[in-house]
């Protein structure tokens, strides 16, 4: 009854047991170590790290577990486009390709953006999604960009480019303007606090060119208002507000270009309640639960037991 599924991102290492009797989740994860002061790391740091950690999340995840795992999923590139790749995949796969080799299961591999959105629609109840054609938002660290998704014959959701950042990504900006103000990487989950302290009405004005938006003048603009001794809570503020404006201009866009489909957000940058409260003022859509919403292995997981045939939407 269970899958299980393993991904190694950029910044987090994960695991999780999907068990189809009951439509549960379990999972354990972990943040890769990212130097004070640095917003990012190395890939062959984040190899490193990710062979570090997997086998140990692996440990915890199975202690005391007396189930029977029938398939294994894994993420085993960014996205589905020619050329996606990144090494610190690599890790997930070559243990999933063990694990399935040792015991004789089936291994499926998806991308990590078909595994954000499938976690994203499993946790918002919302499932059924994946059955029909949508409109889903990938907002995050590496990523600002929404794609259509739609169901294919081989149980797989094939996800099409709509638009994006044609710059800067929001989670990149959200992590140069919290550097900016002394917060630790990832800097999200700080910010969102202090910006929750602004009692001041924040003007945005987003740039959008068609359905793409630019965010490096976010970065620009935040810094000029530390040299103007703004104060801490306004420039968060007007950092996520920022944010939060310019993905509402883009859903706009794409609703006038495509039509109203539903909407599905998904991505780290998504779990914040700031962003999420203009959003969810604007359209009727769903958001992936918090602990859903950040790099997770949760969705391939799901993904496997959909494409093994344990469970149906």
């Amino acid at each position: 009854m269970y899958t299980l599924g393993i991904d190694t991102s950029n910044y987090t290492t994960s695991v999780a047991l999907y068990n189809s009797a009951d439509n549960s989740v379990i999972q354990k994860k972990r943040l890769l170590p990212v130097k004070a002061g640095e917003i990012g790391i190395r890939q062959s740091d984040a190899v490193f790290h990710h062979t570090a950690a997997l086998y140990q999340l692996l440990e915890e995840l199975l202690e005391g577990f007396d189930g029977k795992i029938e398939a294994i999923g894994c993420s085993d590139r960014p996205r589905e486009i020619e050329g996606s790749y990144m090494p610190c995949f690599t890790v997930g796969f070559g243990t999933a390709k063990s694990i399935a080799a040792v015991n004789s299961l089936p291994l499926y591999c998806f991308s990590h953006q078909q595994g954000h959105i499938a976690a994203a629609a499993y946790s918002a109840n919302a499932a059924c999604l994946l059955k029909e054609r949508f409109v889903a938002f990938h907002v995050s660290g590496g990523t600002t960009e929404a794609v259509t998704v739609t169901p294919n014959d081989e149980k797989i959701v094939t996800c099409d480019y709509l638009c994006g950042s044609l710059d800067l990504k929001a989670g990149q900006a959200i992590d140069r303007v919290g550097r900016m103000l002394g917060l630790s990487f990832p800097a999200g989950m700080e910010l969102e606090k202090l910006a929750q302290q602004c009692t001041q009405k924040v003007k945005t004005r987003p740039v959008i060119k068609e359905m793409d938006c630019c965010l490096s003048g976010l970065d620009n603009q935040c810094a000029k208002m530390m040299q103007k001794g703004e104060a801490p809570s306004y420039i968060a503020r007007f950092c996520l507000e920022s944010v939060g404006a310019a993905i509402i201009k883009m859903t706009e866009a794409i609703n006038d270009s495509v039509g109203k489909l539903p909407l599905l957000y998904a991505g780290g940058v998504m779990s914040d309640k700031i962003i999420k409260d203009m959003i969810k003022s604007n359209f009727d859509c769903y958001f992936a639960k918090p602990e859903f919403s950040c790099d997770n292995a949760a969705g391939v997981a799901f993904l496997a037991a959909i494409k093994n045939g344990g469970t149906t939407l």
